[in-house]
């Protein structure tokens, strides 16, 4: 059957209604195709994250998505936000993956579902619950039984949420993933044959498929007979055939399909931003639409990674921290607005669409304001903060003390004074070294810096305040990712023994107690100011006058910001601001000399220092 033809049969499969009352819909592999309804289906997708997207923005995203041309959308599924601690999920509020599928119906697009258990999304420990760490030994993506009933629980919870949207049951999810590019971390196919079967067990009776890079080596290492598998790549119209090609060479009689294309990057803080050519994605686009191959778009609109959810990249000693922004030079950015690379997509797709298909005009969008620059005028210094400590003989690392994020305080007293070559030994994976409250030294794990001098007087207090930069999320290192000191410290090579510990989770700052003016000790400092908005929109909050620290507005978490860069600034979304007055508590880990001020931007900035 020529192409042109599989597209006229297609068009009523295609033409989804804005409305969502389209009848049951049936998805199937049909040997080299996929079929909706029993006619030909070339999915069109793009990868967006309900996490990443406060609640009230979701439609307005989705409807973006939809008059891009696209008919799918894809998502990951978090387990670390569901399932914060063993057996206690949440599906409330913005992790509401239901809502969050229902409302892609109601627009007019199907749905591909990704639950991993493990899914990279530059995500902190690629989206496995940091309590795993706690349980000593236990090995994540293997046979481990511990892992394995743990991953099963979280599947029936999974399932429990969506059944009723599964395409077998005339949902919107076509199809569901079976871990993610496990082929570039392992090759235990019963490992993933288990996974395979908790997906089942749990009621995913619809299409599995697997997603790796091209190589036949990754395929043979991350798929199983049976199974669709689909690659992930970028690059030029050559590379993309070469991709197609490579998977040819490994399975014939599957459908062709794109289950990442990577149409932009994500950045580490203190690299240059990444940026890629909306033609490059475009001309993509259009080729593997000329040959029915479906794709998906990653990312069609990245969002942000608030709170402490970025992950980063490790290279054997080279640890690489992502940023908050997960723009990822998307077609849609961050604050939600089309960039000319959504209408060379756009364009692409319009040249193939079946007879009949018309694309929706693009939504109204959520505008962007700016907020004059205001003080932050009241104050407490970090170390005066702690809650009740924990007794500890060795100083051990942040999961040992039920810990999963946040910053953790080690302090030891010496009444003797102290001095001497300082080693925490390991540093996961920013310390900054306090003497009697002020900061005296700060050490980076890019660098891997652990070693200092300390020099205490009689009665002096160390205090060594860890922050946890988000956990390798890609890679062989990803099963050992615990935060804090991983080893023990010592002084002038002895063992320093017998620490209090104080874990600063830092999920909510509305208990702090603050004064006014500049606190007395230069170290770590919380700061808090109020704004005035009246005009409703989403703003960029310019974090250049600051140096190292977080940012909450109204309780809610915008993430990190670093004076290194590329990321300069911090999105804060318009759901997220009242009108009227708005409180800001800032911690700025450098310990600014005076009131820092900060304004809303209508643009972000990014620049990298040097």
């Amino acid at each position: 059957m020529q192409y042109k033809d599989m597209r006229r049969l297609a068009a009523l499969g295609i033409m989804l209604t804005a409305l969502g009352a389209q009848a049951a819909q049936h998805f199937s592999v049909a040997g080299d195709h996929f079929e909706l309804d029993g006619k030909p289906y070339v999915i069109r997708a793009g990868e967006m994250h309900y996490a990443r997207v406060p609640r009230a923005l979701w439609r307005e995203r989705l409807q973006q998505l939809r008059a891009m041309g696209l008919n799918t959308v894809t998502t990951y599924v978090f387990w670390n936000l569901h399932e914060a601690e063993p057996g206690r999920f949440d599906f409330s509020d913005n992790l509401d993956l239901a809502a969050f599928i229902r409302t892609a119906r109601e627009v007019g697009l199907t749905v591909v579902l990704r639950p991993g258990p493990y899914v990279c999304a530059e995500l902190d420990f690629g989206g496995f619950p940091a309590w795993l760490l706690r349980t000593p030994g236990l090995r994540v993506r293997s046979m481990d039984p511990r892992f394995l009933e743990a991953t099963a629980r979280y599947f029936k919870r999974v399932a429990q949420e969506v059944a009723p949207l599964l395409s077998t049951r005339g949902g919107p999810i076509l199809m569901t993933q079976v871990e993610n590019e496990y082929g570039s971390y392992g090759e235990d196919h019963a490992y993933m044959a288990t996974i395979q079967k908790q997906l089942i067990d749990a009621g995913f009776d619809l299409p599995l498929f697997t997603s790796d890079g091209p190589d036949p080596t990754l395929l043979d290492r991350g798929t199983l007979p049976g199974l669709t598998p689909v690659v992930n790549f970028n690059g030029t119209v050559d590379e993309v055939k070469d991709a197609f090609a490579q998977l040819a060479a490994f399975r014939q009689n599957v459908p062709r399909m794109a289950g990442e294309y990577w149409a932009g990057w994500f950045d580490h803080w203190g690299e240059r931003r990444h940026q890629t050519s909306p033609k490059l994605a475009a001309d993509a686009v259009d080729w593997m639409l000329g040959q029915g191959i479906s794709f998906n778009l990653y990312m069609a609109h990245g969002g942000t990674s608030f709170g402490w959810q970025p992950g980063a990249n490790s290279h054997g000693t080279t640890y690489q921290p992502d940023t908050t922004s997960y723009d990822y030079d998307a077609a849609i950015d961050e604050a939600g607005r089309p960039t000319p690379k959504f209408y060379a997509i756009r364009a692409a797709i319009e040249r193939h669409l079946a007879p009949g298909e018309r694309l929706p005009d693009l939504p109204a969008q959520t505008a962007t304001i700016a907020v004059p620059r205001f003080a932050l005028d009241e104050s407490v210094a970090l170390v005066d903060t702690l809650p009740k400590p924990i007794a500890s003989r060795l100083a051990r690392n942040m999961e040992a003390y039920g810990q999963g994020y946040g910053l953790i305080v080690y302090r030891k007293r010496f009444a003797e004074g102290a001095s001497g070559k300082l080693d925490l030994g390991a540093v996961r994976d920013y310390a900054h070294v306090l003497a009697d409250g002020a900061t005296f030294a700060t050490l980076d794990r890019r660098r891997d810096e652990h070693v200092t001098e300390l020099d205490l007087a009689p009665g002096g207090t160390l205090d060594i305040v860890v922050e946890n930069m988000g956990r390798v999320n890609f890679g062989p290192t990803l099963a050992d990712e615990r935060k804090g000191l991983t080893r023990s410290v010592s002084l002038a090579d002895k063992p320093l023994l017998d620490w209090e510990v104080f874990p600063l989770p830092l999920a909510d700052v509305s208990g702090l107690r603050f004064a006014r003016g500049t606190p007395a000790k230069r170290g770590p400092t919380f700061w808090r100011g109020h704004f005035s908005s009246s005009a409703a929109g989403s703003t960029f909050l310019d974090t250049r006058a600051l140096g190292k620290g977080h940012v909450w507005v109204n309780g809610h978490h915008l993430g990190r910001y670093w004076r290194i860069g590329p990321q300069q600034s911090l999105f804060l979304p318009a759901p997220w601001l009242r009108k009227g007055d708005n409180e800001i508590v800032i911690l700025d880990m450098d310990g600014a000399p005076e009131a820092p001020s900060v304004q809303g931007l209508r643009d972000p900035v990014f620049a990298t220092p040097g």
